[in-house]
């Protein structure tokens, strides 16, 4: 588990972090909101130290290969050298405070992904500086991420960072950036001693080559964005156009997400810091200018919609839980409107939208929850340091402790007015991991250590399966499963994996009447029912039905829903087919008619006991007479993925024993949707092999279609 230091000395903590951060911010319109997205190594963590380092929060930067920076604390970010979590790290520049919001940038990982961009008002995309190096362009992973931002909306700009790398091309980058993402342009080019501003044309006499062209190209995107429809006329005339509006036209593009502007940043040296900063404080949109998420009463019912306003009613929403041996659950929270303060009672609504269920189960919905709750302490958050603080106005970021109810998505209110945000999308994790505890003593620290990292991770679902007796966690990827089972482990829980198994179903081969005899005489009163039953198949998906033809009250009435239920228990309990062998498990049985066609009682010795037996073993004779069918689960797969991949995608599917339903145009230009029929057995790990085969860009849903002839 996460360590988490908590301090209320600003000079003590981790690596002696300073009083950088400050006092409390009370102006929702001096905070600024800034989730760091881009590829894995791309130099988001080091950037992010960087910055911390350059205004005074700590003093100096670490290592992510060392493991000793702010954002990478968790021990499987330190192990894998690279983020697993989000992060918050805060700082000032000037009067503004940002909340910088380091994300990962493995696919695995979409969940801490996606929750940080919830708790965001905008996006700083990086991008290493050797992305364009040698024409190789911008890679479809980045993209894909790329788009993950411009789906809900966000406003974004772009650093190309690691510029002193080996191979390290700004320029390439740059074009690379604009011929993939397009409404890209860079506000600084570098030179030899640091950046120079193209709006600012400073430092005098220090323009590059390529400044004039680059300046014009970057003057008319700005015009075309902006509202003033006689700036570009007046400018192709030749006017000089002042440089306060081309900034504040500028501003105004980025906080639409129309326009795109790229600064380039060495972490190491500390070129293009300050001119990032000013970026970041001056142009991305304050919580002010975002729409906030929708809001209800806790019962669905309407409410007036929400405003950044301190004065307001309470919303906050907690986008990331974790656990501390010491301190307890650590709540990350946004507040959207209102202002947390130590000392009150809040109300914690759990009622997700989204079924965080396995894709096996459709009618997996979990239960809400709510709960009122006491707030003792209120701390601002610096990766996993704690600096209490005494409040957080609307649009700021800080973190609970001991809000004991609270999951990851929550929504955090006054106890007098209970409010409910409308949750994000939570990613549908995919790759199956059955666990097991190594030791029957081991079963309670499992127990007790799964609901807590569920609660706590967005991309984790657990399905306890009735039929295979397995406990499965459904995770994003291979690299989340491994996290995972760290964590599992590293809290005491001593887990193996399994394969996992998938449940099976069989019917009838054919048509058959057999007898179910159950008759016994022991002393005193004895048992006695006699059934025959004509026994059918039917076609897939019918399920059971049960039919009575019974005449001259040969089995009495009160008996046949007796029978019945015997068929009915002996469906459930299922049968073994024999293709799997002799210690197979049994499988429920579908698609059945069972029609009561004569039969047998006595008047002292029968009872619903006697013929619930006598139905049971109907069917189990019916079994070995007409013979039977394993039926394995059938899934419908939409798989989107680049026009390239459709080839390689299709081979596979055919390799998996699927069958293509058909192939259609996606909504975004060169990609397509594959809709096909697989073999969930055969799905197991398709999530990996997906990823594999289409370097990261594909993604699929599934959805149980039916049960077919394995």
């Amino acid at each position: 588990m996460v360590a988490v230091t908590v301090r209320s000395d600003p000079k003590a903590g981790q690596r002696g972090a300073s009083d950088g951060i400050g006092a409390p911010v009370t102006d929702p319109s001096l905070i600024r909101n800034v989730a760091l997205v881009g590829p894995s190594g791309s130099g988001k963590t080091t950037l992010v130290e960087a910055l911390l380092a350059h205004t005074g929060v700590i003093p100096r930067q670490g290592s992510v290969l060392d493991g000793t920076t702010v954002c990478d604390h968790d021990p499987a970010a330190v192990r894998q050298h690279r983020s697993v979590t989000l992060a918050v790290a805060p700082l000032r520049h000037g009067e503004h405070k940002i909340n910088l919001i380091d994300t990962p940038g493995y696919g695995d990982f979409v969940g801490e992904l996606r929750a940080g961009l919830r708790a965001a008002d905008a996006a700083l995309f990086v991008v290493p500086a050797i992305a364009g190096a040698d024409g190789e362009g911008i890679d479809a992973g980045t993209i894909a991420l790329w788009e993950e931002c411009a789906a809900v909306g966000m406003p974004r700009a772009l650093v190309v960072a690691r510029c002193d790398q080996a191979r390290a091309d700004v320029e390439a980058t740059q074009i690379a950036c604009q011929e993939a993402f397009g409404g890209v342009a860079p506000l600084y080019l570098p030179i030899e001693d640091g950046l120079y501003g193209l709006l600012s044309q400073t430092p005098e006499g220090a323009a590059p080559a390529g400044a004039e062209e680059a300046r014009a190209r970057l003057i008319e995107g700005i015009i075309e964005q902006s509202e003033d429809e006689t700036l570009m006329d007046r400018y192709l005339g030749g006017e000089e156009i002042d440089t306060a509006a081309l900034i504040e036209d500028l501003e105004t593009a980025v906080v639409r997400g129309a326009f795109h502007p790229v600064v380039p940043v060495c972490a190491a040296s500390g070129v293009g810091l300050d001119a990032l900063l000013e970026v970041l404080s001056r142009g991305f949109p304050s919580p002010l200018e975002r729409p906030l998420p929708a809001v209800t009463t806790i019962d669905g019912g309407p409410h007036d919609p929400l405003t950044a306003d301190p004065e307001g009613p309470l919303a906050a929403e907690v986008v990331r839980t974790s656990a501390d041996a010491y301190v307890g659950r650590v709540s990350l929270v946004r507040v959207f409107s209102g202002t947390l303060r130590p000392d009150t009672s809040v109300h914690v609504s759990g009622h997700v939208p989204a079924p965080r269920s396995s894709p096996e189960d459709a009618d997996g919905f979990p239960p809400g929850h709510d709960s009122d709750d006491r707030l003792s302490h209120l701390y601002s958050p610096l990766g996993s340091t704690l600096q209490e603080t005494e409040a957080c106005v609307a649009g700021d970021i800080c973190a609970l402790t001991k809000l004991s109810g609270a999951e990851t998505g929550d929504t955090v209110s006054a106890a007098e007015h209970p409010l409910l945000l409308r949750a994000w999308d939570l990613p549908v994790p995919l790759l199956p991991v059955a666990v097991v505890a190594k030791e029957r003593s081991d079963e309670d620290a499992l127990a007790r250590t799964l609901g807590k990292l569920v609660a706590a991770d967005p991309g984790l679902i657990l399905e306890r399966n009735p039929e295979t007796h397995q406990t499965v966690l459904w995770c994003t990827g291979e690299a989340h499963a491994d996290v995972v089972l760290s964590r599992l482990r590293e809290a005491g829980a001593n887990v193996d994996t399994e394969p996992v198994r998938v449940p099976m179903r069989v019917t009838l081969d054919h048509k058959a009447k057999v007898t179910g005899r159950h008759v016994k005489q022991s002393g005193g009163h004895g048992q006695y029912a006699i059934c025959h039953v004509e026994f059918e198949p039917l076609p897939r998906g019918s399920g059971f039905e049960f039919r009575s033809a019974v005449v001259g009250g040969a089995v009495p009435t009160q008996y046949v829903p007796s029978v019945e239920k015997g068929i009915r228990a002996q469906l459930e309990k299922g049968l073994v087919a024999p293709s799997e062998g002799p210690d197979a498990p049994p499988h429920p049985v579908v698609d059945v008619r069972a029609t009561l066609v004569d039969g047998k009682a006595h008047s002292v010795d029968s009872s619903d006991a006697a013929f619930q037996t006598a139905g049971a073993l109907a069917l189990r004779e019916a079994a070995e007479a007409c013979g039977v069918t394993l039926l394995e689960q059938v899934d419908e797969v939409a798989v989107r993925i680049l026009d390239d991949h459709l080839g390689v995608v299709l081979g596979d599917l055919s390799s998996r024993r699927g069958r293509v339903l058909g192939t259609d145009p996606a909504e975004t230009p060169g990609r397509t949707v594959v809709r096909a029929e697989v073999p969930s057995e055969e799905l197991l790990r398709y999530a990996v092999d997906l990823r594999a085969m289409t370097s990261g860009t594909a993604t699929f849903t599934r959805a149980f279609a039916r049960y077919g002839e394995r």
